[in-house]
């Protein structure tokens, strides 16, 4: 099974470019036809976490994938799943 993992470890506190990698990787997903995308906010306040989840709310983004599932054993991953 392909997956785009996308660790925003790096890049939490510069906000356009959180959005923008978020944006990329959904776009390359649906691009290749990959069927899930790891993204790793990181445990931290949760701001960083809630901003991936409004992001991923969004009506135009949220056409493009088929369910979200946030990690039960690790509080700081959410899963993307695509249906093609």
């Amino acid at each position: 099974m392909a997956k785009i993992v996308l660790d925003l470890h790096g890049i939490f506190n510069k906000g356009g470019s959180i959005d923008g990698e978020l944006n990329r990787v959904v776009t390359e997903a649906v691009a290749k036809k990959i069927t899930l995308v790891e993204i790793i906010p990181g445990k931290g306040s949760g701001q960083l976490k809630k901003r991936v989840l409004r992001f991923l709310a969004q009506p135009d983004i949220k056409k493009l994938y088929h369910r979200l599932e946030k990690d039960d054993k690790n509080f700081g991953r959410i899963f993307v799943h695509f249906r093609y």
